[in-house]
């Protein structure tokens, strides 16, 4: 896990099944599984812009969109706009493939 030589590669790529949190409005998104979880925990010291949010670049099918990590339940859980669920067909409770850049700019 962490960066690849590949330049074109994501720092991590996982499949998770996208889920609902209800706050004030209904956010969708995918929850980093444990080992990543951990290797996420690991470096956000050196990412975090604050609040514990890391900064990063999603892919989504052939959908690239910029968003935060979440931290919460002790894991870290991908935000997906409603654009990257239109745009690739996304409904709740479907197993999405999620490649993610760190953003250190």
């Amino acid at each position: 896990m962490g960066r690849s030589d590949d330049p074109g590669a994501h720092d991590l790529e996982f499949s998770g099944e996208v889920v609902e949190w209800r706050g004030p409005a209904p956010f969708h998104f995918v929850v980093a599984p444990s080992e990543e979880s951990r290797w996420l925990t690991e470096i956000m010291r050196d990412v975090t812009y604050g609040w514990g949010m890391i900064p990063v670049l999603g892919q989504v099918g052939t959908t690239e969109f910029t968003t935060s990590l979440w931290p919460r339940q002790g894991a870290w859980w991908v935000p997906l706009k409603d654009a990257v669920r239109r745009a690739e067909g996304i409904e709740l409770g479907d197993v999405v493939t999620v490649g993610l850049t760190i953003r250190t700019d």
